[in-house]
């Protein structure tokens, strides 16, 4: 599971404008409509065509746990597909993105600063670029670490620097032991 990754995922679904298919045979047949055809959904859910066929058909209605959380994340993988590019590309170009976070958070700071971490509770609104920047690294493929240092990077601008008002010489921000972590566009 990807913290940071699942969090962007579900700030980018708030945008919905229609709830995804919530009965294991509906989540099925929109999946069989998206990848077009029984044989695509059933190597992508590791289950057998027939299997499949019978969901589609109405003949089974209760997956088994694993299958279930596999089906719902390949439907809201690819729910809505326009209404998710366009919240994302209005957060990385006018709107930005808003992080909630309760983590233990430090700095690197010329000795004689206060620069203890220690656990703090954020909400702040990070500018359009940072959520660019985050929303193209989770495209591309990068992992928890590489999102938290962006994630970190801006942070220490926006929240500890103050746009360049404000501790000026601050190397680097310390990120971790994430309690809590929520993104919102």
């Amino acid at each position: 599971m990807s913290l940071f990754g699942d969090g962007l995922d579900a700030a980018v679904h708030k945008a919905f404008t229609r709830p995804a298919p919530k009965s294991a045979p509906a989540q099925m047949r929109y999946l069989v409509k998206q990848l077009k055809g029984t044989r695509p959904v059933a190597q992508l859910l590791r289950v057998s065509q027939r299997t499949v066929e019978r969901y589609v058909k109405g003949q089974i209605k209760k997956p088994r746990p694993d299958l279930a959380a596999r089906l719902e994340r390949e439907v809201k993988k690819r729910w809505q597909p326009q209404i998710r590019a366009r919240a994302r590309r209005k957060a990385a170009t006018t709107g930005g993105i808003v992080i909630d976070t309760r983590a233990r958070m430090g700095y690197t700071a010329p000795i004689g600063s206060t620069d203890q971490d220690r656990v703090r509770h954020l909400t702040v609104a990070l500018p359009p670029h940072y959520a660019a920047r985050l929303f193209d690294a989770q495209e591309a493929g990068a992992g928890d670490q590489q999102l938290k240092e962006i994630a970190a990077e801006a942070l220490k601008e926006v929240y500890f620097q103050d746009n360049g008002r404000r501790a000026g010489q601050l190397e680097e921000v310390r990120f971790t032991d994430i309690e809590h972590l929520e993104f919102d566009l």
